[in-house]
């Protein structure tokens, strides 16, 4: 009777860690974006030279991916210790007090509502199966077969950020002159109209509001970069 209830708990929890993975992506992708389109084309609005522009949006895509990823993998890494310091206090909890830890579990699944008989029996067929691990998934809703993984975090964001940016770079350096600026803004938006959908639709959002929202938000970035460059371009800065 027990055991539905436990493979049902892990299951909706490894589904929501792997859809919180892949909003980091999305966001990931979408911090791309709206920094590298904002940084070229502020400097579209100083120059027009390609090289310029080239340069700035490569160093900004660097910057941006190597400063996520690092960013990630230390948040990560705290979070992976932490895990790994509540086991370690679990484990000696489990070794000095079994019978205080037994009763802890049995109030945790009452909690949930199961009745008490039913409570102390799940808990004493789950600790005899693995205490450990049982403490951790119910008391501390962690897997201690999954802990965090913080070059995966570090790697994964990298990736996603190095895919959002490659769309403004390439925007504004491939096409003639007199696109560049045009086909950037309006790729970039419509990158933002994507990014900005999957990632309500997978935190379960309106998409239409998180769609303008990220829109109206790029298009801030690049005005205000843009009316930069152009300043700094007129002053011969």
């Amino acid at each position: 009777m027990t055991e539905p209830t436990h493979d049902e708990a892990h299951g909706g929890g490894a589904l929501a860690e792997r859809l919180n993975w892949l909003r980091a992506a999305v966001l990931g992708a979408n911090d791309g974006i709206v920094s590298t389109a904002g940084l070229v084309v502020g400097v579209a609005g100083a120059t027009d030279d390609r090289s310029a522009l080239l340069t700035a949006g490569l160093a900004g895509l660097l910057a941006g991916s190597m400063s996520m990823a690092a960013g990630e993998y230390v948040s990560v890494s705290t979070q992976r210790d932490s895990e790994k310091a509540a086991l370690a206090v679990e484990k000696r909890e489990l070794r000095e007090q079994p019978e205080a830890e037994l009763e802890e579990l049995t109030e945790l699944l009452q909690a949930r509502g199961l009745s008490r008989d039913v409570a102390m029996e799940a808990a004493e067929q789950l600790t005899a199966r693995d205490a450990l691990r049982a403490h951790a998934r119910v008391e501390l809703g962690i897997d201690p077969d999954q802990l965090t993984n913080p070059w995966h975090a570090a790697w994964a964001s990298f990736l996603s950020f190095t895919v959002g940016a490659l769309l403004p770079l390439l925007a504004i350096v491939l096409p003639p002159t007199d696109w560049r600026l045009a086909v950037t803004v309006v790729s970039s938006l419509a990158a933002l109209v994507l990014t900005g959908w999957s990632s309500a639709r997978l935190g379960a959002a309106d998409p239409v509001r998180a769609a303008l929202r990220n829109v109206v938000g790029g298009a801030l970035a690049m005005g205000v970069t843009y009316a930069a460059g152009t300043l700094l371009g007129a002053a011969g800065v």
